[in-house]
This record gives structure tokens, sequence and C-alpha cells, in this order.
């Protein structure tokens, strides 16, 4: 029987770049950036990496072709380097290889890096995406963009769930409000300004009801992990974080096939979790899961996810959200590094981003004392790639 990967593999090492509009550093000086905060955070030296996996979305920016361009930038030593990309979910997967090929026994430490150099590739305002899915017995659909779908799925949701649409849209503007607070008190973080619930509600519509602050930031940056067998960890560092669940689910396309699908939820979102939760023996996930970084690539997809994840009941993460639940000083904070919105996303490095933050809350060492999160036990990180109807969800869960 399958035992997962609970408490097999270690954390002992982590690094991440500032995330922005970096139009003076190449995609290789943001690979050495991370790789240096990671390697000297971890406390061994390039010779011991047994093997490494290297995150990027758009390969035509880097130098040289596929893993060659983590070879060449971080001048490894030799040793096997495996390029993926899963969509925005890119970053997770590269550290999921890590671990994994730690975990079979091949390797005793491995690295994990992802990089994006976004704004270098012209990616921007409302990318499209294919107007014809499938192959035999095609769906022909208008060219989608991913505001448009993820306006679908708001209406949708204010729809199913009975809220006026001034209401809906009052509570997608409180989730950006938090997050741009949060954003604001890291130093990291690509959009550092707080804004009012008054500044989105009445900002430029994209695609109604999202405004321009329902929106994330397109950035650059980079991320890295360095990992290793758990009963190895101690030896590198005293607080090592433990991976305890790695999870990844796609959508098969029935949600677009069928009508069962309510199109006020990701199905994807919520099976990953409930995978994860199998994996980690995580019970009440309300109650146990300390803090998460999840995918609010816009504000309904955080909103929608907090009921993906069982953290809110189906419905009711209005109530939550006023409630102040998921804010900094709530009983379970949500982006406390500001999320995809205000932090950044660098397709390439946003998992890996995520898992940093998380990282540093559970050692107790985020840059500025007010940013610490106390006494966090479990930590998540959630990635989705794709639309609504057809998606990535991987999930990663580590606690102390």
């Amino acid at each position: 029987m399958a035992e997962g990967i609970k408490d097999k593999i270690a954390i002992i090492g982590m690094g991440c770049t500032k995330f922005g509009e970096l139009w003076d550093k190449s995609a290789e000086d943001l690979m050495v950036d991370a790789f240096k905060e990671c390697i000297e955070d971890a406390g061994i030296e390039k010779k011991d990496i047994n093997a490494a996996w290297f995150g990027v979305h758009f390969e035509e920016q880097s130098v040289g072709k596929g893993a060659t361009s983590l070879a060449l930038a971080l001048k490894l030593p030799f040793i096997p380097v495996t390029r993926v990309e899963n969509f925005c979910a890119t970053a997770t997967e590269a550290f999921r290889g890590a671990c994994y090929g730690v975990a079979s026994g091949a390797y005793d430490i491995a690295l994990a890096l992802g990089v994006e150099k976004l704004k270098d590739t012209g990616y921007g305002g409302l990318p499209g995406g294919p107007g014809l899915m499938g192959t035999k017995n095609a769906l022909i659909m208008p060219k989608l963009t991913a505001p448009g779908a993820f306006a679908m799925m708001a209406t949708r949701y204010f729809a199913v769930y009975g809220l006026k649409p001034e209401e809906g849209k009052r509570m997608l503007a409180k989730v950006s409000v938090k997050s741009h607070y949060n954003g604001a008190r890291n130093p990291k973080a690509h959009l550092r300004r707080e804004v009012t619930e008054e500044q989105i509600v009445n900002a430029p519509i994209i695609a109604w009801p999202l405004g321009l602050f329902d929106c994330c930031g397109v950035s650059d940056g980079a991320a890295a992990a360095i990992v290793t067998r758990a009963d190895m960890a101690k030896k590198f560092r005293p607080d090592p974080v433990y991976v305890k669940a790695l999870q990844i689910v796609l959508s098969s396309g029935e949600e677009l096939m069928y009508t069962k699908w309510d199109g006020a939820h990701v199905e994807s979102g919520y099976r990953a979790g409930k995978l994860a939760y199998k994996e980690a023996g995580v019970k009440n996930p309300r109650e146990e899961i300390s803090m998460a970084e999840v995918h609010d690539c816009f504000s309904i997809t955080e909103a929608v996810t907090m009921e993906d994840l069982q953290f809110s009941a189906r419905g009711k993460v209005k109530e939550d959200i006023e409630a102040g639940r998921f804010n900094h000083d709530g009983p379970q904070p949500i982006q406390p590094d500001g999320g995809l919105k205000c932090f950044g996303h660098p397709i390439g490095a946003s998992g890996l981003r995520m898992i940093y933050e998380m990282y540093k809350q559970l050692q107790g060492k985020v840059q500025l004392p007010e940013r610490q999160i106390k006494n966090p036990k479990l930590g998540l990180t959630h990635n989705m790639g794709g639309f609504p109807p057809m998606n990535i969800v991987s999930i990663a869960i580590v606690g102390s």
C-alpha cells in the first residue's frame, strides 16, 4: 500500500528574490540570487547537492534549452538536472520532483528552483486562451481570457448563493484589502501599498465584477529550496521544516462536458485538498491548518478556494471574510506575504515562493516581527493553473 510522503522529507534551506518589474535583472541573475540565499540558509556547499529540478513556464526567456539553463547559471557540479513545467504549479512540481527524488533513496540532498522573467515576455493585459478545445467532436468556444473566465465564476457564485451584485463585489474587495495590507508589510513583495475598500470597488473594471485591484500582479522573480531525508535534517539545522503532503490533481475536462458542475467551485481543488489532508493526517482543516498561501490570481479565486479547501462551508465564505477569519491577526491567516495579488506571480516561481513563506513562518524567521504568525503548526500552499472548468491544482502541506 502506498504510504505517501509524510515526514520523509525535510526542507533545510530556502531562498526567494524580491518580486517585481526587475528590468535590471536577467533570469540567470534571479536564479543566482535565490540560490545564494537558499544554500547559505542550508549551510551546505554546492558540491553537496546530488540532483536538481528546475521550473520555468516560458522556456524561451532563459539561456540554453531546458535544464541546461539552471546548470549554466549556477555552475552546478555535473549533476542531473530536470526541467519541469506545469502551468502555475510549475515551481511546486519542481519541489515535488526534488522531494520524490530524495524519498526514493536515489539522492540525499536535492535542489528545487523556479524562475520567471514574465515582464520580459510581454505577458500582460488580456492574453487569450485557445478558441478550439479538444480534437474529435471538438467544442468550439469564444477566445477565452483569464479575467473573463474567473469573472464568470464570480457571477455564477453570486447567483448560486444568492448574493446581490453589490454584496458580491464588496466581499471580493475585502479579499484584496487584506492582500494589500499584508503585501505592504513585506519587503520582498511587488505591490506594497495599502488600498481601501472604496478604491477597490470604484476601480476600473477588467471583466465585471473583477476590477483592477481584483487581479494579481505580473512579475519577475525566483525561489529555491534544498531538501534532504528527514533523518538527516537535524545535521544541517535545528529547525528544519517537514513535508507532510504533496498532491497534484488535474481536471479531466468533465466540468465542461456535463451539467453537474455548478460553476461556483473548482472540483480539482476540492479533490486535491482531500487527498492532501488524508496524506498529512488532517481531520479538520479549518482548525488544523494554521495558515495558507493560495492561488489568488483573482480575488474570487481566493474566496472560492476557502470553500474548496474546507476552511469555510459551501456558500459561507462571505461570513468568514467579514468576520476577519483570514486576516493576518485572524484565526486562520491567508496570504500572509501578500499572495499572488501583491507579492506577485512569476509563473515558474510562485509555488516555491508560497512554500518559502510557510517555511519562514514555521521557523519564526519572517523579515519583520509584525509579520510573524503566532505559533503556527501546519502551513498549506495551493497552486491552480488553467481556468475554473479545466485546470491543474497542486497542494503542499508543511509543518514543524
